[in-house]
């Protein structure tokens, strides 16, 4: 080890460095006040609006509705998100169509599956970097200026909702930031969330007319999402793990 390596940083040493590392953090858009984003550049959001625990986002899904052979949300989530092999035949997919089937009563439903925003997210409880985090307001995101590609929390998610980027990403959209190496999911499209727009793929289905999927605040009561989950039987995929899940489902 060389002599210089073996001195202490100087006081002023040390007080670049830290304005060094306030600068890259704040060109990053990284912060670390609770409830501020830590999602990269994907945010207009004023930086002295911090997201509130008084908001709880989540997603009501009817598969009465929704259609075996429609895939307009999977399509717009994808073209959203700057998905659909970019990065190759192994590109993320953050919302699928699932089928199942009831094996007595031979019913079956097509439902679509994203992240379900957990308010207990196994991703996040096994996540050694924090690069897994849930928002203030409830939605599950990745840091990837954090995340080391461990995929720890892809084996802890019980809905196989997280991909992994394998290959060099091209073609992105500028405001969902993407990084080979790096774990992603469905992320509520948090950049139109944050400019008080619905989730691509909300409006892609209303647009459609099958008016299967709503979104809104949980915790607002006179929210329509509110209203319906009070007034109507609703699902939770794996109720048993007790997450909490921000995402419910109808007529399952």
């Amino acid at each position: 080890m060389s002599e210089q390596m073996n001195h202490p940083q100087s006081d002023q040493d040390q007080a670049d460095r830290r304005n060094f590392l306030k600068a890259s953090a704040a060109a990053a858009g990284l912060t670390v006040a609770p409830g501020v984003l830590l999602y990269g550049i994907a945010h207009s959001r004023p930086e002295d609006q911090a997201v509130s625990d008084k908001v709880r986002w989540g997603m009501l899904i009817d598969t009465t509705k929704c259609a075996a052979d429609c895939n307009a949300c999977v399509t717009a989530c994808n073209t959203e998100n700057a998905l659909e092999g970019r990065t190759g035949p192994q590109d993320s997919q953050w919302i699928r169509k699932v089928s199942i089937k009831n094996l007595q009563t031979g019913a079956e439903h097509h439902l679509p599956m994203p992240c379900q925003h957990c308010e207990h997210p196994p991703c996040v409880d096994v996540c050694p970097t924090g690069a897994s985090f849930k928002r203030a307001d409830g939605i599950v995101l990745v840091d990837r200026h954090i995340c080391i590609g461990c995929r720890y929390c892809m084996m802890a998610c019980p809905y196989k909702a997280r991909s992994f980027v394998h290959e060099p990403l091209t073609e992105q959209n500028p405001e969902v930031p993407r990084g080979k190496g790096c774990v992603e999911s469905c992320t509520f499209c948090v950049q139109r969330v944050d400019r008080d727009e619905t989730p691509a793929c909300v409006e892609a289905c209303t647009a459609d007319g099958h008016m299967a999927m709503l979104f809104g605040d949980l915790n607002d009561p006179e929210s329509e999402i509110a209203k319906a989950l009070k007034g109507q039987r609703t699902t939770e995929i794996r109720a048993d793990l007790r997450l909490n899940t921000g995402v419910r489902y109808q007529g399952i």
